[in-house]
């Protein structure tokens, strides 16, 4: 039985991860920090937070395993500097304060072709992510790298949208990493990773997620 910590509960995966991990026996209390309240659930801890100003003294922060989920994009956040702060600063702050209370596995939603060396800026962010990652310490870490990812997302992304729409015509065609992954099965990733909590750092690329 074990204690997870879920942030990014909001949006598509993360929606995902919270409704696998409240009806998975193996996992005793979900604790969801959000900046609007979730649904209630026996099983759920619902904290309201501000991102930009996490409590380092909460008690809920005492959990075996977290998946992070937060992310956004240029458009919805404004500007890179303040797409960095979603993408890049919020969850490492989570983990940092997590690791120091206990946390022993983290998995991060990452995307495929994450590098630090990348001329793309979402690709370099997520790299970047990545191994700021690796420095927090974590015996277990997971970085699950989904291509397009397949859903109803409860805020537009037509540029997502329209590139999902074609890949899904001309799917069968495709390599597997460039295939649609619907965003249940990267949510089944990411809670395996962090209940599984196998030591080392682990790469779970697009293909391997269908």
């Amino acid at each position: 039985m074990k204690q997870l910590l879920l942030v990014g509960a909001t949006g598509l995966v993360g929606g995902h991860v919270l409704q696998q991990a409240l009806a998975d026996p193996a996992v005793v209390r979900v604790i969801a920090p959000t900046r609007r309240s979730l649904v209630p659930h026996p099983k759920l801890l619902n904290p309201l937070v501000d991102f930009e100003r996490l409590p380092d003294d909460a008690d809920w922060w005492a959990v075996d395993a977290v998946v992070c989920t937060l992310g956004t994009t240029i458009r919805v956040a404004g500007s890179q500097a303040a797409f960095y702060k979603v993408d890049h600063d919020h969850p490492l702050a989570v983990a940092r304060l997590a690791r120091q209370h206990g946390a022993q596995a983290f998995a991060f939603n990452s995307a495929l072709g994450a590098d630090v060396a990348s001329k793309v800026f979402y690709s370099r962010t997520k790299g970047e992510t990545e191994r700021d990652l690796q420095a927090v310490g974590y015996p277990s870490l997971a970085f699950v790298r989904p291509g397009l990812i397949g859903g109803h997302r409860a805020q537009s992304r037509p540029a997502e949208q329209l590139a999902v729409a074609v890949s899904g015509w001309v799917g069968p065609l495709l390599p597997k990493r460039y295939r649609v992954v619907p965003a249940e099965r990267i949510a089944h990733h990411l809670l395996q990773a962090a209940m599984v909590a196998a030591p080392g750092v682990h790469v779970l690329p697009s293909e391997a997620l269908l």
